[in-house]
């Protein structure tokens, strides 16, 4: 076996499966597992932040990275109905750092690094059972294969298989919010900033990607009635436009352009109290979903993958790894879910709130315009390759 020390199974094609694979892939020989046929992703836009541009780079993936996204200048906060700028948070060193990208290109970045580094990856590998028995694993497939791997990973998602397993059946609730998300034709003379449009009840984000030729759109209502969880329901782009229709500012022409939008309901998971049992583990959401509100999910995912690679190649005993794994993500993972609940509230506030809020932040960023942004040194400034070197 050389320096490799047995076979890793990640269960799961996406950011936080592909990226351990490139990370483990120097000292194990390691299996991917995607149900789809090809390696794609529905989703639109997300952002990396310097958190998790750290683990790119530390992969090898900097200049890949710097390819495929567009460095985010700064943060604007708008009144709603007007359209008006309530707070511009100037991103720390220029931004350099935050980049706003296509997820399908983050996926793709990180799938050609994994294939260049040895990994197996098997599409069309769709899991029917798991067993998991002390130190014992034993996976079954769909095609009527099994497999008994050294390690086991769950980086499934929200519907993880391996969840149930290793840390039993979680209850979500719906968190009487949903989300609409839409790609619109963009303008390349658009600057690279990620705009928040804060109304009652309800708000949308905005930014360019593909260098301006594209603008992503997540539209959030509060609403009584519940939509499937997913991210695949297509809805109406009348039932969008009409929750937004007392928005100004640019938002009633971009969402005129929108054709087909994507709707799920917003579900809240806790985070999982146990994370691995015997040689199985659960990595990014599988573990800790979390609200699309602080921009951090695929950003945690990065991090767990470092960390959990890094853990595996300090410990020569792999519960003794993902114990370490556990312990040294957990609270700060519950840290950044809080922070995502907590800007949902801030976002959709009410009159008189709304506008004292405003105001607030108004003055204060006429004050201390750097205030706001050092609020998230804890969050944007860790570096986990720093804390949690690989050996």
């Amino acid at each position: 076996m050389g320096d490799q020390k047995g076979h890793a199974v990640i269960v799961g094609g996406g950011i936080a499966g592909l990226a351990l694979a490139v990370a483990l892939a120097p000292r194990w020989r390691v299996s991917v597992l995607e149900q789809a046929p090809a390696v794609l992703e529905v989703g639109a836009g997300l952002q990396i932040s310097p958190n998790g541009a750290v683990v790119l780079r530390a992969l090898g993936l900097g200049d890949a990275l710097e390819r495929a996204g567009m460095a985010a200048q700064a943060v604007v906060l708008r009144d709603g109905r007007r359209g008006a700028q309530v707070l511009r948070m100037v991103l720390p060193g220029g931004g350099a750092g935050f980049h706003l990208l296509h997820r399908a290109d983050l996926v793709a970045l990180l799938e050609g690094a994994a294939r260049r580094a040895g990994g197996d990856l098997r599409l069309n590998a769709q899991v029917a059972a798991v067993a998991v028995e002390g130190p014992h694993l034993t996976l079954a497939l769909t095609n009527g294969e099994t497999m008994a791997p050294d390690l086991l990973v769950g980086a499934d998602g929200l519907h993880s298989v391996l969840r149930e397993a290793i840390a039993g059946v979680g209850q979500p609730f719906f968190t009487g919010q949903v989300a609409w998300r839409a790609l619109i034709p963009g303008d390349p003379q658009d600057p690279a900033q990620a705009q928040v449009f804060m109304g009652p009840g309800r708000h949308l984000v905005s930014y360019p990607l593909r260098g301006g030729a594209l603008r992503n759109i997540v539209a959030v209502e509060e609403r009584r009635n519940w939509a499937e969880e997913g991210w695949n329901l297509r809805d109406d782009p009348a039932h969008m436009r009409a929750a937004f229709a007392r928005f100004g500012g640019p938002v009633p022409g971009w969402l005129a352009q929108v054709e087909a939008p994507y709707l799920w309901g917003l579900f809240r998971h806790e985070v999982a109290a146990n994370w691995f049992s015997g040689r199985a583990v659960l990595l990014g959401d599988a573990a800790h979903p979390t609200l699309p509100f602080l921009a951090q999910g695929a950003n945690m995912a990065l991090e767990d993958a470092w960390v959990l690679a890094a853990q595996l190649s300090r410990h020569t005993d792999v519960s003794r790894a993902l114990a370490a794994y556990q312990t040294a993500r957990a609270d700060r993972v519950r840290r950044i879910v809080a922070a995502a609940n907590a800007n949902a509230r801030n976002y959709h506030l009410r009159a008189p709130l709304r506008q004292i809020a405003h105001l607030a932040l108004r003055l204060g960023g006429a004050v201390a315009p750097q205030a706001p942004v050092r609020r998230f040194d804890w969050l944007w400034g860790h570096d986990v390759t720093r804390d949690h070197p690989l050996r």
